[in-house]
């Protein structure tokens, strides 16, 4: 993910932290701090015990105390989505990375069309882990009370002890609650999308939840526009992009669930070579209306040549230039008994708008992002 950067790896799993986590951190520091006297009675009236101020209400103590409480949480967050993690990869799914950032963490996963009976417990596994660290903490909360309350450690130190752990068991314990909401694309609405896939084809289940989700990203809309809190109006506007994405690839899947590069790819195919001048190129495609050519030597293809490739050199340069000073040689192919849902993830997740197509070392074909949308507004009439 752009904007992050590698802090370590967790069984195997690299961490990385996005720029926003940088931001947030004293952002909640800031805010537990300005609130502790609210808070702590809040946590003292939730839990049942006495908290003992005494040693974090002045100067510093506050801030430095909430920016604790808010690693805990992230911390939290993390071991969350390595449960998801490890459920996933326990199921055979590979696991790129874990990102933390503003709003908590994302697993990203190598995930094809979605399966109900891997996604069910892959999904129940990160607010039940956020559960066990809620009841956790909430056994160190009473536990520090208890020890408080034998005078084995001081109220001072205690009352410390007390609002950190009781903080932490709060927010998992909301954590759980929050994600378990039938929001799709959230863990909840991933369990709601799983328990519909048993009773009707995956893509309508999609559908259902996309609409539960969108639902719910409106409410939290409309309710954090009435209370002047615009995290909640964040929240519901990833929400609901995120459930309008994610429909809309598993539609796009079904759709394309029988067809094969093979089906709708262009050939023969428009080759340059190497020695052409980029002028040629330019001229080329201005009759083809290509935007791309595969660049062939000797019969094979060594690499890619693009309207992208030819704008990024200076206009003034192109004159002197061939087809070799600006080619992509770093060619994703496919063979024609490829999916073309397999064409059309390469592409968005790339940026690429075409791919050649090879079968046993030769270049057969072509399949642009223009024939995957042709293809679909075929099979959606």
């Amino acid at each position: 993910m752009n904007g992050s950067f590698r802090i370590g790896h967790l069984f195997g799993i690299p961490i990385y932290l996005h720029w926003t986590f940088l931001i947030v951190v004293p952002l909640f520091a800031w805010i537990i701090g300005s609130q502790i006297a609210l808070t702590t009675e809040l946590l003292a009236e939730t839990f049942g015990v006495e908290i003992t101020m005494t040693a974090f209400v002045g100067g510093w103590i506050p801030y430095i105390l909430g920016t604790a409480v808010a690693i805990g949480l992230f911390a939290g967050v993390l071991v969350h989505e390595l449960a998801h993690s490890i459920v996933a990869r326990s199921k055979g799914i590979k696991i790129n990375s874990i990102t933390l950032l503003i709003f908590g963490g994302v697993a990203s996963m190598e995930e094809g069309t979605p399966d109900p009976k891997i996604e069910l417990p892959m999904a129940l596994a990160g607010p039940l882990t956020s559960f066990v660290i809620g009841l956790i903490s909430l056994a160190l909360t009473y536990g520090a009370a208890a020890l408080v309350g034998t005078g084995q450690i001081t109220p001072e130190t205690g009352g410390i002890f007390i609002f950190f752990f009781g903080y932490l068991a709060l927010l998992n314990l909301i954590l759980f609650a929050f994600n378990l909401l039938p929001a799709f694309p959230m863990d909840g609405g991933r369990v709601l999308r799983a328990w519909l896939a048993k009773k009707m084809p995956l893509h309508q289940a999609t559908r259902i939840a996309a609409d539960v989700g969108r639902g719910f990203a409106v409410l939290f809309g409309i309710f954090g526009f009435l209370v002047f809190n615009p995290i909640l109006i964040i929240i519901a506007f990833f929400i609901y992009i995120g459930a309008n994405q994610e429909a809309t690839m598993v539609r796009y899947n079904y759709l394309l669930r029988d067809i094969s590069v093979g089906d709708v790819m262009s050939t023969p195919v428009q080759t340059v070579p190497p020695e052409m001048p980029v002028s040629e190129v330019m001229r080329l495609m201005y009759d083809t209306k290509h935007l791309g050519f595969p660049v062939v030597e000797h019969e094979t293809l060594v690499g890619m040549i693009t309207l992208g490739d030819i704008h990024a050199a200076p206009a003034i340069d192109r004159e002197a230039m061939q087809v070799r000073d600006l080619m992509s040689r770093d060619v994703v192919t496919l063979p024609p008994t490829a999916q073309l849902t397999e064409a059309m993830q390469i592409m968005s997740k790339t940026g690429i708008g075409r791919i050649p197509v090879k079968k046993g070392g030769e270049l057969v074909g072509i399949v642009t992002r223009t024939d995957v949308l042709t293809m679909l507004e075929i099979k959606e009439a």
